[in-house]
C-alpha cells in the first residue's frame, strides 16, 4: 500500500511486514525517515531528526543543525555539501557537475511500471513516481517506488531526463539511495567466486569508508553476484535484521556500502561508473535498471523465501515460473566435439530408458565446429556429422518419446568463421588494435541494430524449422575493447551498458516469438546468474562445477537469492570432469534434486545397477518437483561452516517436506550431531518415511534428529509427510 499525508508531506509504502517512510522538508529534499519492521502509522514526526555540525555546509539554510552530509537523502547529491557518494553525478557543457535536487510532484498508480528496455517486475499493486528537479544542471528525476502488498520485497529505480537546453553527460547514474540510521554495528554478505567456484558468501564488518562489490566484465560475472546482504551483528538464518538488495540487471554493475563520520550507512548500486559515461541532448532519458530491496525481521532464511516467492510471482515468465521443467540429457560430457549420429542414436534411446524427458545436444553441431577454435557465429548443421540435418536427430527424439533442444552461444564468434569472415565489422574491436582473445573467440557488438537484427533471424529460423523446445543460450568469454566503431567519440562510454540492452532486446524478441520455447542461460556455467536474465531465462545454468562436493556450496550460496526452480542442476559423470573426485551416484542426484535436474553423461557408460538407481532418482524427483517449484527453503547446516551441508523444502501448507544432506569429510570417532528442522507445523504429525519414524512438528525443530553418520560424500534424504494433527 502507498499513501501520502498532506499535512507532514511524508510518503508511506508498506508491504507484508515492512514500512517505508520518506518525506519531503522544508527545503525540497526528498529525505529518507524509515525502512524497517511495520510501525503505527499514525503521528511520525518524531522520525524528523536534525543533527549535525554547524561547520558542515548546508546550501539551503546555513543555520540549520541538520546538514546536507548528514541528510538521509533518497537521492545522493553532488558537490553541494555532501560528501558521500553520489546517486547521479551529471556534467555540463560547461565542466559543472554541482546537483541538489528538489521535489516537484508525485504521483500513485495502479501495478506495476517497467523500466523501457529492461526487465522488471510484471506484477505489482502500486507504484510511487517522486519527481525532483536540480536547477544547476537542468536534469529531472523521477524515483520509482513499485510496491505488492503481500510481499517484502520492495522495488526501485530512477530515470534521468535532461529538461535543460545543452547536453549533459551522466559520470554515473545509480538506481537507488538508501541511508539507514545508526543503529548499531552492520555487516555486509556479499557472493564471491570464480569459474567453476561461483557466489561463495563473504561477510565482512561495515567501518568507516565503503565496501565496493562490482563486475567490469561487461556481464554480471562469475566473480562478483549483483546481490549484496546488509545484517546487523547479531543477524543469522532465523534472527535478527538484514536488509538486501538484487539488481535485476545482467551488465557491468556495482553495489557500495558507504559508513560516513556519523555513521549512517548508505547503500546505492546499479549500472558500473567504471568507464561510463552517458550523453544525454535536450529532452533525452537514461533509464536506470531496477534494484529489488527486501527487510528481514526474521533473519536471512526469511528474506530467502520473499525473494524466491518475489522472482517465482513476479519476475519469471509465468508460462515456466511454477511448471514442471524438463529432465534432460545433455550430451557434452558424453561425446564432447565428437558428436555424430550413430553415438547420438545410442545416448536417446539411452535417455529415454531412464526416464529424461528431452534430449539436448550440445556443442559441435554445426559449421566446421570439430574442436573450440571456429565456426561460433556459423549456425548451420554440420552435413558430414548429421547427413539429415537436425531432423534426423528431432525424428529419433520423437520416435523414442524425447522432446529435443539444442545449445547455441549466440553472442560469440570464432575469427575462423563464415559470419567473421564476411562480417568482421559484427565483432567487439578497434580496428589496428589486436584484440584480446579468449577461449579463441571474440564478442559479437550488440550494440549494433544490425547484429541483433542479424542473430535474431538466424535464430528464429532454427526454431521456426526445426521442432525445438529448449534452447542452452550459453556465453563464454568476459568482454574486453569496450569499442564500437557504431558509436561516435561522445558516446563510447556508453557501450557497457547498450550492450547489456541489445542483449536484453534479443532475448525479448525471441521470447515473444517463440513463448512456448524454455531458454536456459548460461555464461561459462553461472557467470550471469542474476534477476535481469531469470526476467527471459526461466532457470540458469549454475555452474560448470558439477562436483556434487563443490556445488553443494554453489547452490548453496545461490540459494540467499534466487529460488531452487531457476538454478539448473545435473548429474554428471564420475570421475568429475572439473575436479577428478569420485563421489556416490546417490549424493549426486541428491544435490541436483535441489533444482532443475537433470543429466550430463554418457548413459551407455553406466552400469546396469547405475542406470536402475537413476531411473528411481528421476521418479523420485517427480515426486518432489512441485517442492523445487514452489515450495519454501531452509538452510540447516552451513557448508562452510563445517564439514556438513542440510537443507529442506517444505510446502506452502506446511504438509510435506524434503531434506538432503550430505557429508564432505567423515570423522574416524565422530559424535551425534543434531539437526533441528524448520518450517514445520507445531500442531501437525509427521511421518518420516526413511527413518520409520513419526514425531511432531514441534519435537522436530524443537529437539531435532540426529544427523547420520556417513562416508565422505555420502547422503541422506528424508522425505516427511503429515499424517495427522498433534
Amino acid at each position: 500500500m502507498i499513501t501520502y499525508d498532506v499535512n507532514t508531506r511524508c510518503f508511506i509504502l508498506g508491504g507484508k511486514t515492512y514500512d517505508y517512510f520518506a518525506y519531503v522538508d522544508a527545503a525540497g529534499i526528498l529525505q529518507q525517515l524509515y525502512y524497517g519492521k511495520k510501525i503505527e502509522r499514525g503521528d511520525i514526526a518524531f522520525l524528523i531528526r536534525e543533527h549535525g555540525s554547524r561547520a558542515e555546509p548546508n546550501p539551503a539554510d546555513p543555520n540549520r543543525e541538520m546538514t546536507s552530509g548528514n541528510t538521509p537523502s533518497e537521492i545522493g547529491s553532488f558537490g553541494r555539501g555532501d560528501y558521500r557518494q553520489a546517486t547521479v553525478i551529471a556534467r555540463r557543457s560547461d565542466g559543472a557537475a554541482m546537483s541538489a535536487f528538489r521535489y516537484v510532484s508525485h504521483k500513485i498508480v495502479r501495478g506495476a511500471t517497467k523500466p523501457d528496455g529492461l526487465p522488471g517486475v510484471r506484477v505489482a499493486d502500486e507504484t510511487l513516481i517522486v519527481t525532483v528537479k536540480d536547477e544547476c544542471s537542468g536534469l529531472t528525476i523521477d524515483l520509482y517506488y513499485i510496491v505488492a502488498d503481500d510481499s517484502d520485497v520492495l522495488t526501485r529505480y530512477l530515470v534521468v531526463r535532461n529538461d535543460g537546453d545543452d547536453a549533459v553527460t551522466l559520470e554515473r547514474a545509480y538506481s537507488f539511495c538508501l541511508d539507514l540510521p545508526d543503529t548499531g554495528e552492520f555487516y555486509t554478505t556479499r557472493f564471491a567466486g570464480d569459474w567453476a567456484s561461483e557466489r561463495t558468501p563473504v561477510t565482512t564488518p561495515v567501518a568507516d569508508g565503503t565496501i565496493r562489490i562490482e563486475s567490469t566484465r561487461g556481464y554480471s560475472s562469475h566473480q562478483m553476484n549483483p546481490f549484496l546482504m546488509l545484517r546487523t551483528a547479531d543477524c543469522t538464518e532465523t534472527s535478527g535484521e538484514c536488509y538486501c538488495f538484487a539488481l535485476l540487471y545482467s551488465g557491468s554493475f556495482a553495489l557500495a556500502a558507504e559508513r560516513g563520520s556519523n555513521r549512517r550507512v548508505r547503500v546505492q548500486g546499479g549500472v558500473n561508473d567504471y568507464g561510463f559515461l552517458w550523453k544525454l541532448a535536450p529532452g533525452e532519458e537514461f533509464t536506470a535498471p531496477e534494484v529489488a530491496m527486501c527487510y528481514s525481521a526474521a533473519g536471512a532464511g526469511q528474506a530467502t523465501r520473499e525473494y524466491h516467492d518475489f522472482f517465482r510471482d513476479r519476475v519469471i515468465n509465468p508460462a515456466f515460473a511454477k511448471k514442471p521443467r524438463p529432465i534432460v540429457l545433455n550430451n557434452w560430457e558424453a561425446t564432447y566435439f565428437d558428436v555424430t549420429e550413430e553415438k547420438l542414436f545410442a545416448i536417446i534411446d539411452e535417455a529415454a530408458s531412464l526416464g529424461a524427458d528431452t534430449f539436448v545436444l550440445d556443442d559441435g553441431w554445426f559449421g566446421r565446429r570439430n574442436a573450440d577454435n571456429c565456426s561460433l557465429g556459423d549456425w548451420y548443421v554440420n552435413s558430414e556429422k548429421f547427413p539429415a540435418g537436425l531432423k534426423g536427430i528431432i525424428d529419433k527424439c520423437k520416435s523414442a518419446g524425447l522432446k529435443f533442444g539444442l545449445w547455441l552461444e549466440p553472442e560469440m564468434v570464432s575469427e575462423d568463421s563464415d559470419l567473421y569472415r564476411s562480417h568482421p565489422d559484427f565483432a567487439i574491436a578497434k580496428r589496428g588494435v589486436e584484440p584480446c582473445r579468449s577461449r579463441n573467440q571474440l564478442v559479437l557488438d550488440l550494440t549494433k541494430s544490425e547484429v541483433v537484427d542479424y542473430l535474431f533471424g538466424v535464430i528464429s529460423r532454427l526454431l521456426t524449422r526445426n521442432d525445438i523446445s529448449y534452447i542452452k543460450w550459453d556465453k563464454n568469454r568476459d568482454m574486453t575493447e569496450f569499442y564500437s566503431d557504431g558509436l561516435p567519440f561522445d558516446r563510447q562510454g556508453e557501450f557497457q551498458h547498450r550492450y547489456t540492452l541489445g542483449f536484453y532486446d534479443l532475448a525479448d524478441r525471441l521470447t515473444s516469438a517463440f513463448p512456448n520455447v524454455l531458454i536456459e542461460g548460461c555464461a561459462g556455467g553461472g557467470g550471469r546468474f542474476d534477476g535481469g536474465a531469470l526476467y527471459y531465462f526461466p532457470q540458469i545454468w549454475t555452474s560448470d562445477c558439477t562436483d556434487c562436493y563443490d556445488r553443494a556450496r554453489i547452490q548453496y550460496g545461490t540459494s540467499f537469492c534466487y529460488p531452487l526452480s531457476s538454478a539448473s542442476c545435473h548429474v554428471s559423470a564420475c570421475p568429475n570432469h572439473q575436479t577428478g573426485r569420485v563421489t556416490p551416484l546417490r549424493t549426486r542426484g541428491a544435490i541436483a534434486s535441489l533444482g532443475a535436474t537433470g543429466y550430463e553423461l554418457d548413459p551407455g557408460a553406466l552400469a546396469s545397477d547405475e542406470k536402475e538407481r537413476i531411473k528411481q532418482q528421476i521418479r523420485d524427483y517427480r515426486k518432489i518437483e512441485d517442492l523445487v517449484l514452489m515450495g519454501d527453503f531452509y538452510r540447516l547446516i552451513d557448508p562452510f561452516a563445517c564439514e556438513r551441508f542440510a537443507v529442506s523444502i517444505v510446502s506452502k501448507d506446511k504438509t510435506r517436506a524434503y531434506v538432503v544432506g550430505e557429508c564432505f569429510r567423515a570423522e574416524p570417532c565422530g559424535h551425534d550431531r543434531i539437526i533441528k528442522l524448520r518450517g514445520l507445523c507445531d500442531d501437525y504429525e509427521y511421518f518420516i518415511e526413511e527413518l520409520g519414524l513419526t514425531a511432531s512438528g514441534k519435537a522436530l525443530t524443537s529437539a531435532g534428529l540426529t544427523v547420520p553418520r556417513l562416508i565422505d560424500c555420502d547422503c541422506w534424504i528424508w522425505h516427511l509427510r503429515k499424517v495427522s494433527n498433534a
